[in-house]
């Protein structure tokens, strides 16, 4: 490793909130007992709170934000890794209460890591970072309506936010499952590149907007919501008996405005989604799934790459929900 790297680092000193790309000694990772030399790292909705004051996630200054990234193992003491391991980490509070993936390098605890699988490079890795694996256990999810009840076929499902990071992998995966997905959104102009990705419908999201009925039409054997609010209450009200509702974002709201008939009457199941907190073996495993039900080619046409600091320009845009790109961070360019 090089005696400096370059970084973003925020800062809250006496209350007053700064972003700005520095260049740091190795001795400021702290510790960790693998060093990883980063080649991409992501944008996601928390990644754009934490750069824009902290998003109250982020308890000690200074901080290297970015909660993801891949790369290669640069220095290693335990035998688990080895200098050249191809590696992603995603979640494990890094960005928050660690140091984290807007960075050259990266030192971490080894519980953190898991290797790159063969038949996904890095790049790859970051493409999908935790909105990808997010959707992958979202899918899971919805798709456990056939293990909970058997002969229980899940054939319809609604994926909410469907241009996000979450939701167009979500859109992706559940259709290369044979499942008939359909996609809600507030980009009309991304309708063509939603049924490339597989779905089978794409429905304007102001159709879901206005207040919930107390229980509407049974329409979806299970959905995927990314965003809350009046979205996410409509899609409970419309979903079939015994559906599921795998919920993991709140892109539009932090507020649920249900009621207990749905639970009641039709025995929906809504279903946490968090993929920051779960075990490193199951990690492994969501990962090693993900290479028979992608296509980065079509994937691929919804990627802006930046650098950091073009990073530092673009990531409000994610807040106000002007970013039709899954952002790719390139920390060496």
């Amino acid at each position: 490793m090089p005696d400096t790297f370059k970084a973003i680092v925020i800062d809250n000193k006496n209350e007053n909130f700064s972003r700005n790309i520095k260049e740091l000694e190795k001795n400021f990772l702290g510790e960790g007992n693998i060093l990883v030399k980063i080649d991409y790292s992501d944008l996601n909705f928390k990644d754009a709170m934490i750069l824009k004051n902290g998003g109250k996630l982020v308890k000690e200054y200074p901080r290297i934000p970015g909660i993801d990234f891949s790369g290669t193992v640069s220095e290693s003491n335990d035998d688990e890794f080895k200098e050249g391991d191809k590696v992603i980490l995603t979640g494990c509070r890094v960005g928050e209460l660690f140091h984290g993936g807007y960075s050259e390098f990266a030192r971490v605890k080894k519980d953190f890591l898991i290797k790159c699988p063969n038949k996904i490079s890095t790049k790859e890795a970051m493409i999908l970072g935790t909105a990808g694996l997010t959707a992958l256990l979202c899918a899971f999810s919805v798709k456990a309506k056939e293990e909970l009840l058997l002969q229980s076929k899940v054939n319809d499902v609604l994926v909410t936010g469907s241009t996000g990071g979450v939701g167009m992998v979500a859109v992706m995966i559940l259709s290369k499952m044979g499942i008939n997905v359909t996609a809600i959104t507030g980009k009309p102009e991304k309708e063509a590149f939603l049924r490339e990705l597989g779905a089978k419908n794409v429905i304007n999201r102001k159709e879901f907007e206005g207040e919930p009925k107390l229980l509407d039409k049974g329409t979806w054997d299970g959905v995927v919501d990314t965003v809350g609010g009046n979205i996410l209450s409509n899609a409970i009200s419309q979903t079939k008996p015994k559906g599921i509702v795998a919920l993991c974002g709140n892109a539009s709201s932090n507020k649920l405005n249900t009621n207990v008939l749905p639970f009641i009457l039709r025995a929906v199941k809504l279903w946490g989604v968090d993929s920051v907190n779960i075990s490193k073996k199951r990690k492994e495993f969501v990962w090693s799934e993900f290479p028979g039900l992608l296509d980065f080619n079509i994937l691929g046409k919804a990627i802006k790459e930046v650098s950091l600091n073009e990073l530092l320009e673009i990531f409000p845009k994610m807040l106000d929900g002007k970013l039709s790109n899954k952002i790719l961070v390139n920390v060496n360019k």
